[in-house]
């Protein structure tokens, strides 16, 4: 795999590896995982961190058990392509809060949005609401979930 300019070794893998799956684990209980002492493992974490290869701890919510079971994939088209179009697109919906995730996109829509909502009544609430107010909207086009077959936030290093 290539990385940027910082190097990974192998122990700094196993740790990423590990942290991705185990947010929570003490430092101790990774050394003792990963076979090294707990200050090795220790500085290596923080030099790992300073280098922004980990970004930051997070608790990864249930989204039934906080209410927002239904998830939406959004596809946007602008009505045109000049960056003042997409900056003013980009900064409103940065602010929608059931928008997790909004990406910009080659091919035939502009961006991927992935909302979350309660049910289709409040989805259809945020669509009218935030969505079709979006500047610089020509078209949308919603695709609901049925299920997630799966999910993972951890990356193949």
């Amino acid at each position: 795999m290539k990385f940027d300019k910082y190097k990974l070794d192998s122990t700094d893998l196993r740790i990423l590896k590990v942290l991705q799956t185990k947010g929570r684990i003490s430092n101790a209980e990774l050394a003792d995982e990963i076979n090294l002492s707990p200050s090795a493992c220790h500085r290596r974490i923080q030099r790992i961190e300073d280098r922004g290869f980990i970004k930051d701890y997070v608790a990864l919510l249930d989204p039934r058990k906080v209410g927002v079971p239904t998830t939406v994939f959004v596809e946007i088209t602008l009505n045109a392509q000049a960056d003042d179009v997409l900056d003013a697109f980009e900064q409103a919906v940065s602010k929608i809060p059931n928008v997790l995730e909004c990406h910009l996109m080659a091919g035939s829509a502009d961006y991927i949005l992935k909302v979350v909502a309660e049910d289709t009544e409040d989805y259809s609430r945020i669509h009218r609401q935030h969505l079709t107010r979006l500047p610089g909207v020509a078209q949308m086009q919603s695709s609901f979930t049925l299920r997630t077959v799966f999910k993972t936030t951890a990356l193949p290093v």
